[in-house]
């Protein structure tokens, strides 16, 4: 197994998304990801236009940052980790509105 970098990690959100249709999230929706731990780093994930974009910097006008581990996310784009489980067991922090955290956990499952 290749080891995890930033990049890497960027790619697999990317992928995970790629195919995604946005096209019935009204205006935008963009979430800021803070990767804490071995690898570390900040991206964003928007859905506008019917698109959606992840791209490697901050994004500033953002409903909410999540927080968590390289390792976690990895697991969480795969489906091997419940979100709201890693939410309350802390896995998961989320900085700003929770509803439009909700609605990525939709757009993640």
């Amino acid at each position: 197994m290749a080891a995890m970098t930033y990049e890497s990690i960027v790619e697999t959100v990317r992928k995970k998304f790629s195919k995604f249709d946005a096209s019935s999230v009204p205006g935008t929706l963009a979430y800021q990801f803070n990767i804490t731990g071995k690898v570390e780093g900040t991206f964003y994930v928007e859905f506008k236009d019917g698109k959606v974009n992840v791209e490697p910097y901050e994004y500033y006008d953002r409903n909410a940052i999540i927080i968590m581990n390289g390792t976690n996310l990895l697991k969480l784009m795969k489906g091997k980790l419940d979100p709201v489980l890693a939410f309350t067991t802390g896995k998961i922090q989320v900085d700003g509105d929770m509803e439009s955290a909700l609605e990525l956990i939709k757009f993640i499952g």
